[in-house]
């Protein structure tokens, strides 16, 4: 520039040393010759001095743009979803006590914690010797009632001895059929079996103690069939129906499965606000065990095309406005474009924009917090 300053300079001085003195003429005539010599010098001047700026480009060495390493992504139009998470436990759908029907004493009992049962396996076998006794005298007794039931109905048939003895005879002896009957029933009990098959969970007696007509002898559960069971609160009632797919991660064991909403409850408990879901979860591997915590995630929005973009991409001004950085190709170059945008919903670190985003363009991941508008770019 100050070689174009010079080499300036040096033709007006040599312009003016060459023109004639007499450049302020008091005439129009001669100030319009004046103007239009001036114009003549003015327009040869430019060219001369265009031509040495081309010739000094030429002779200069290329400065190169300098450019901000960045990374690009492009923009598709893709499925948002949002999921919501709520806290659950696994529990047991067959979960119950074996117990038995009757008292006495136990001596022998096949249930250890852990143990793996089958429906129908003996589990426990009780002491009732005491009706077993009972049994043996009312069946004495029986046998003489039954004699004189016997001869009372003959002598009845004979119309000998009076109506009376006869049905007291016979209601003796039923009487005492119904009383061994009943006995017989509860002797039949002394064997305990599993109602269902599954694994022991807990044993409640040991052998030699006494049981009680009712009291559990032990817990079992069916491992291989269980539930995941949540409090989800009201607000989501509308965004959760029966036969929904939902995610279910056990921390625990790193596990994360995909299964179907089987039951909703039809009531919101008072205290809390939240209605119940349960999800049917098989168990082949018997991994899972009822009680171990569960997340359950359920999807309450979902848009089918839409722009989808990390949220830390997201700049905001100090009006408030939010924006993000694109690369526009402009004249063979990749320049940095401050885009204004309008967002909407948003999950698991990414955003919908609704406003100043378009399909296929070329939105900057790397580097967009360091760049400005108009910044000559350059892909990592």
């Amino acid at each position: 520039m100050n070689k174009l300053i010079f080499i300036f300079l040096s033709l007006t001085f040599f312009t003016l040393a060459c023109e004639p003195k007499n450049e302020n003429p008091n005439d129009l005539d001669g100030k319009k010759e004046l103007l239009i010599a001036k114009n003549a010098e003015l327009k040869k001047l430019k060219t001369e001095i265009d031509s040495l700026e081309a010739q000094i480009a030429a002779l200069s060495p290329v400065k190169e743009k300098k450019r901000k390493p960045i990374s690009l992504d492009t923009i598709r139009l893709q499925e948002f979803k949002r999921y919501v998470d709520v806290q659950a436990s696994v529990q047991s759908s067959d979960y119950v006590n074996i117990s038995s029907e009757t008292g006495g004493r136990i001596l022998m009992i096949n249930a250890k914690e852990g143990q793996s049962v089958r429906k129908g396996q003996l589990i426990a076998t009780l002491d009732l010797e005491a009706i077993e006794k009972q049994i043996q005298e009312l069946e004495v007794s029986q046998s003489l009632a039954n004699t004189v039931y016997e001869r009372q109905k003959r002598l009845w048939d004979q119309n000998i001895g009076s109506e009376i003895q006869f049905l007291e005879a016979k209601n003796n002896k039923e009487r005492l059929e119904k009383t061994i009957e009943s006995l017989k029933l509860q002797l039949s009990k002394r064997n305990v079996y599993a109602p269902i098959s599954g694994v022991i969970d807990r044993e409640f007696v040991k052998q030699g103690e006494m049981t009680s007509p009712g009291m559990p002898l032990a817990q079992i559960l069916n491992a291989r069939k269980l539930k995941v069971v949540a409090d989800v609160t009201e607000k989501y009632l509308g965004q959760v129906k029966r036969g929904d797919k939902v995610k279910i991660f056990f921390p625990a064991i790193n596990k994360e499965i995909e299964q179907k909403i089987t039951l909703i409850g039809r009531s919101i408990d008072p205290t809390n606000r939240t209605f119940k879901i349960e999800i049917d979860t098989p168990n082949p591997d018997g991994v899972l065990k009822p009680n171990l915590l569960a997340d359950v995630s359920f999807n309450d929005f979902s848009q089918k095309e839409a722009i989808v973009v990390p949220i830390s991409l997201l700049q905001e001004e100090v009006s408030g406005d939010q924006y993000m950085f694109i690369a526009s190709k402009e004249n063979g170059e990749l320049v940095a474009r401050k885009k204004v945008v309008e967002i909407s919903e948003s999950y698991n670190g990414n955003v919908i924009v609704t406003k100043g985003l378009n399909p296929d363009d070329l939105i900057i991941l790397e580097g967009a917090r360091s760049i400005t508008d108009g910044e000559y770019l350059q892909v990592l």
